[in-house]
């Protein structure tokens, strides 16, 4: 026996990762930041990474479905005019043991996440001024509880112009002790639109100025940002930091987005079943009062009914396409309207249903043959892979996400930003789909075998944060 001693390599230590984040599905959840600090966290720490979470605790968690418990009291946060007083509570992200945050105060104790309005008629997003105070406070209060925790993180991962501030505090901290010394920022742009501006500050723009890396949600929106057209007067300050910018296509929850396990939908299928998606379209059609027809295609847009998202294209000439059109979703009151008026006009083809369903989203899925999205910016998109997974064709406008993920062998896309091109592109989507069954059931199972999860972002994130711990 060789009894030369063996040097026994230690382990390397684990990232650790304080992930912070406005909304984290299924807690608090509006739209796709949620799906992603919900579903992201979840692969990074199954690549080993020690992640933790940092969300407010906002009145309208549910504390039955999500207990926590109280691992903090009375906290002092100094902001800039007086200290202000915290709890924190514990809880873990649903059906794994990463740890989530819950910092409680008073900003926090509404049955909303977001306080003002997010979008104003010509396109520009806003706020409040107390959303800014209020996620201002939950930034600095976030650096507070990682300190009292004693949690010294590698990489502070924010998400948005909600906890973009993080970024420039912890200079300011670092200024006073050591605490945060060996500590590096990344902070990934969802939606550059989306900024947080009062008359003093912008703090995504301070955000990005101070962060030691910077990404956004799919490689054509990291291209997109540095122009005028997309840049929304920020790409002169995102030119400067080009070399720190970086392109991750986000993913999703493979297990809740799965035709062949789905609870929420009428009958459960798989591309080794696809004939069965079928039953899916008659149920949905019965369920809105459409007439039931098997073999007529049927056209299905989700999303927040928004400037951004093109539903100014669609019009009553789209009346005269061999179709059925299915809506949902909530927004701005004159894009309601203008769908509402359709389903009234034409109730035989357009159905227009104005609220929030997770259900009926996932029947919409399941159901349509088509599914549409015009955007005319879309930093990732989600409905457009979710929809791929339920062996729905995707229509897109050609821009960010959209053109990374949507191309000739899954399905139609369309460049120039006119209801003309979106109506001449759904009219040659429905001549393949009537008269090339073949063809479409091609575009259908190759979109089916598209790998969507978080496996390969995650490692793209890990890289990135190895690049930030040298």
């Amino acid at each position: 026996m060789d009894k030369r001693k063996i040097k026994i390599m230690p382990n390397k230590p684990k990232i650790k990762v304080l992930f912070l984040s406005a909304e984290v599905a299924p807690l608090a959840k509006v739209g796709g930041l949620g799906d992603v600090a919900g579903s992201l966290p979840k692969a990074l720490a199954g690549l080993g990474i020690d992640i933790r979470i940092c969300l407010p605790f906002y009145g309208l968690i549910d504390k039955r479905k999500y207990p926590a418990e109280k691992i903090i009291s009375r906290l002092a946060v100094t902001t800039g005019d007086k200290d202000k007083i915290i709890d924190v509570y514990k809880t873990n992200l649903p059906g794994t043991k990463i740890p989530v945050y819950l910092i409680e105060h008073k900003f926090f104790s509404s049955s909303e996440i977001y306080s003002g309005p997010r979008l104003i008629l010509n396109g520009k997003y806003t706020r409040q001024p107390d959303d800014l105070k209020r996620f201002a406070f939950f930034s600095r209060a976030a650096l507070a509880v990682a300190k009292k925790l004693n949690f010294k993180p590698d990489v502070m991962h924010l998400n948005d112009w909600h906890t973009a501030p993080v970024a420039g505090f912890i200079k300011t901290l670092n200024q006073q002790d050591n605490f945060f010394a060996k500590t590096k920022t990344l902070l990934t742009i969802h939606n550059l639109a989306n900024q947080g501006i009062n008359k003093n500050n912008n703090y995504l723009a301070d955000g990005i100025l101070n962060a030691d890396l910077i990404n956004t949600v799919s490689p054509t929106y990291a291209k997109e940002i540095l122009t005028k057209e997309y840049g929304a007067n920020l790409e002169k300050i995102l030119k400067k930091r080009k070399k720190d910018l970086y392109g991750i296509l986000n993913g999703i929850d493979t297990g809740f987005f799965n035709p062949a396990t789905d609870n929420l939908i009428s009958q459960k299928y798989s591309f080794k079943n696809l004939e069965k998606k079928t039953a899916n379209k008659l149920a949905l059609q019965k369920q809105l009062g459409l007439p039931l027809d098997k073999n007529m295609a049927l056209v299905g847009l989700i999303s927040r009914l928004v400037w951004q998202k093109g539903l100014n294209l669609i019009t009553e000439n789209f009346s005269q396409l061999n179709c059925q059109f299915v809506f949902l979703g909530t927004g701005q009151k004159e894009y309601e309207q203008q769908l509402l008026s359709l389903s009234k006009k034409f109730p035989r083809q357009f159905s227009a249903l104005i609220k929030f369903d997770e259900k009926l989203a996932h029947q919409i899925y399941a159901g349509a043959d088509i599914f549409l999205m015009p955007s005319r910016f879309e930093p990732c998109g989600l409905g457009q892979i979710i929809a791929m997974r339920y062996g729905s064709v995707p229509l897109v406008r050609k821009t960010g996400g959209l053109a990374d993920t949507v191309n000739h062998k899954v399905g139609f896309a369309f460049k120039k930003y006119s209801g003309q091109e979106l109506y001449k592109t759904i009219d040659k989507a429905l001549t393949v789909f009537y008269k090339n069954k073949k063809f479409w059931r091609r575009l259908q199972l190759n979109g089916l075998k598209q790998d969507f999860s978080w496996n390969k972002p995650a490692h793209e994130y890990l890289k990135l944060y190895k690049k930030l711990k040298k």
